[in-house]
């Protein structure tokens, strides 16, 4: 079972930092987890539109342009990243996970994976796309259907996975309090990865790997791996 630093190593560092980012790579995480929105057509990395939870910013990021955005403090020091750095940082290091989070992030996305393509030699297949906004995902799979995608849900659906099969997804993201074997076996039965977020706790990391996910979500993966692979007591 993979352990996907969730914003990055998030429960010890700022969320969706570099810093956050460069830490999960050093805990050995397997994938490393960020948000996305755009402003001004660049990709900046963060999870609310809202500043004031991960910065000394107030208000939204769209009040503010790029390099306003780019001043504030996101924690110790850190400045909100652009997606263009975080795939530089990762390259050829680990997978990653983009999950987009504002309507208009598809064609910059494809337009900077492009890009990273051409001049970092990023390979496409190292990321999974990833959105509760399955219109995104539907218009990324018409223009360029040879990315991974990442059906996300926080739901457990009377059809089960079926929502990510009509995706022509990869994988079903799941929520931790919403997943059951079921689920678990419809995915796989359709050809498709499941990976579980947010898992924290030692009683979720065993149950999740009692079904057979391929991967959780984790904002402490070092500690995660270790309760991963300690054989429970008794």
């Amino acid at each position: 079972m993979q352990i996907i630093a969730h914003r990055g190593a998030s429960g010890d560092y700022p969320e969706n930092t570099l810093l956050a980012i460069e830490q999960a790579l050093i805990q050995g995480a397997d994938a490393i987890e960020i948000d996305v929105f755009a402003v001004q057509g660049e990709l900046i990395v963060i999870h609310d539109h809202h500043l004031a939870r991960t910065t000394n910013g107030t208000g939204s990021i769209y009040q503010y342009n790029l390099t306003e955005l780019m001043q504030l403090d996101a924690g110790q020091g850190q400045r909100i990243p652009t997606l263009w750095q975080v795939l530089e940082l990762t390259n050829g290091k680990c997978w990653l996970n983009i999950e987009l989070k504002g309507d208009d992030t598809v064609a910059p996305l494809l337009a900077l994976l492009e890009q990273a393509e051409q001049q970092l030699g990023f390979d496409l297949q190292s990321l999974v796309i990833s959105s509760f906004n399955h219109h995104l995902l539907f218009a990324i799979k018409q223009q360029q259907p040879q990315l991974r995608l990442g059906a996300l849900t926080a739901s457990l659906p009377l059809d089960y996975a079926a929502f990510a099969s009509i995706l022509q997804a990869y994988s079903v993201h799941c929520d931790v309090s919403f997943i059951n074997q079921a689920l678990v076996d419809d995915a796989k039965a359709r050809g498709l990865k499941v990976y579980v977020y947010t898992v924290d706790q030692t009683d979720d990391i065993r149950r999740l790997k009692e079904y057979g996910v391929e991967g959780i979500f984790s904002n402490y993966p070092a500690r995660s791996r270790t309760w991963l692979h300690k054989k429970p007591a008794g």
